[in-house]
């Protein structure tokens, strides 16, 4: 696992830049579902996502002789977003390798932040190759999403700033794509509150860490098609892996139908609009209220970058299981 002090040391080194985001409550919700329920809000953090926590703590560490030549990240938004906002932040020129399809709004926040957009085909088997060449090229710093212990204990401070905030909880629910999130919240929260339930929530469709933690090894799934764009990855990582399969109690899937009516929940409780992706632990407690009757439950609504028009079209879905 991540140590506790490397990621008491990230939230120091990201205090002066990063937001502290709020804990939201409802008793709405909490009669909904019948449990105690704490929603760390990430969408108000810097970049708009938890990934600003960690790309600021990655390219903090960039010595100061290497900054020139910049850095270089490959993105479904969110941390090319993060990145790009730490680098401005830093003084550093950010080249940001994102999908075709990615969606406009993290394009344009992306490009907001002054850094350089390269697309690939969202469907090419090594999403990464055209970084790595520009990285081979120019000796620029590549950041990766999740496979970087600065990244992952930038990301736990998340975890850590709920647990002062809150107190003890009895569960924890994490989105997971790559699972950087995951690795550092679990870290943080394993050394803080060792009797937390750390529970890791993908889609259905993208479900390659649940299949990962059947099978004891990372396996690779076809591209995912879902809304939550942010978590359609194919594998998890090998070192976010190591540290999840270890430390995290379960793996739950959440349909697309579901993540959708939690976007209407939570701008409904909370008058927040948060991307599909931000509210798959929201939706995995709504979808199985039994297992969280009763205890304090603490949830990390990861990102709400995504315009109103899409956000619109979304929530108008039928809400039809899949």
């Amino acid at each position: 696992m991540i140590a506790l002090d490397e990621i008491r040391r990230a939230a120091a080194t990201i205090a002066p830049e990063a937001s502290v985001t709020p804990v939201l409550r409802s008793e709405r919700l909490n009669a909904l579902v019948g449990a105690t329920v704490f929603a760390k809000d990430e969408s108000q953090q810097r970049a708009g996502a938890f990934k600003f926590r960690g790309a600021f703590n990655r390219l903090s560490a960039i010595p100061v002789e290497d900054r020139p030549r910049g850095v270089v990240a490959v993105s479904s938004g969110n941390h090319g977003a993060a990145v790009a906002c730490a680098a401005q932040i830093l003084g550093i020129e950010a080249t940001v390798h994102v999908p075709q399809d990615v969606a406009e709004a993290k394009r344009a926040l992306i490009e907001h932040f002054g850094a350089r957009i390269v697309m690939f085909d969202r469907s090419t088997p090594d999403r990464e190759a055209g970084a790595r060449q520009q990285v081979a090229d120019t000796g620029a710093t590549f950041v990766h999403p999740f496979e970087d212990p600065l990244v992952m204990a930038g990301q736990g401070t998340a975890a850590l700033e709920l647990h002062e905030q809150v107190g003890a909880l009895d569960a924890l629910l994490v989105p997971m794509s790559g699972g950087g999130l995951m690795a550092g919240c679990a870290s943080a929260m394993c050394q803080l509150d060792a009797d937390c339930e750390l529970i890791g929530v993908e889609p259905t469709a993208a479900d390659d860490t649940r299949q990962s933690f059947a099978a004891g090894h990372p396996v690779r799934i076809a591209q995912p098609n879902t809304i939550a764009d942010g978590l359609a990855v194919t594998a998890p990582g090998d070192a976010t892996f190591a540290i999840n399969h270890h430390l995290v109690d379960d793996v739950v899937c959440v349909t697309d139908a579901q993540l959708v009516e939690a976007m209407r929940i939570a701008q409904d409780l909370w008058g927040r609009r948060l991307e599909p992706s931000g509210v798959a632990g929201l939706a995995a407690v709504l979808a199985d209220t039994d297992r969280f009757r009763n205890r304090r439950v603490g949830i990390v609504l990861s990102g709400g970058n995504i315009d109103e028009a899409r956000f619109d079209l979304l929530t108008d879905l039928p809400t039809r299981a899949e």
